[in-house]
């Protein structure tokens, strides 16, 4: 009896299999393309599944060409990432380069300015005012500013007074742009 059960449950799967099948397959026919069209007899079924297969090749062929074209992709990001990664590593070394070369210009130029500074303070303030006259303001502004105060108001002093003015209103006002807390 139990075998009977059995054989009967098999073959209504069996059935339930095929009528599912041919119901798929009558639904889904429209969106096969026209070299995969379900077969009307047995014979025919086989020539359909080499068909499919052929599809299935020729489709995974395709896939592993694209696989190949990605990978070939790939490998060219990375040697560009390499390049630039290295470009960038000089590009700063070259940057840290010029910072350090800047510096020392001016650290140079400040050793300059400063030595000029002490001897123009250590002239005769008559003979230093003669200069200063002849010099840019800014330019005296920023070498006045450098010396001792006594030193400063002595060539100040000897300077005519429109130009002593603009001198002295343009070391008072060097800083007042600056941010304040």
């Amino acid at each position: 009896m139990r075998t009977l059960q059995v054989v009967v449950g098999l073959l209504a799967v069996s059935g339930l299999i095929r009528f599912g099948l041919v119901a798929g397959s009558a639904t889904a026919a429209e969106g096969l393309p026209p070299s995969l069209d379900l077969p009307a007899s047995a014979e025919e079924g086989c020539g359909a599944s080499a068909a499919v297969l052929a599809a299935l090749q020729s489709r995974e062929g395709q896939v592993a060409a694209r696989e190949g074209a990605v990978a070939d992709r790939l490998r060219a990001l990375d040697v560009i990432e390499q390049r630039v990664t290295a470009q960038l590593a000089a590009l700063a070394q070259a940057e840290a380069d010029l910072a350090a070369t800047m510096a020392l210009a001016d650290q140079a130029a400040g050793n300059d300015l400063a030595t000029l500074a002490a001897v123009y303070q250590e002239m005769k303030p008559e003979e230093a005012a003669a200069i200063f006259t002849a010099m840019d303001p800014v330019f005296a502004a920023g070498f006045l500013a450098m010396m001792r105060p006594q030193t400063s108001a002595a060539i100040l002093a000897r300077l005519e007074p429109a130009q002593a003015y603009g001198i002295t209103a343009i070391i008072a006002g060097r800083n007042t742009g600056a941010p304040t807390l």
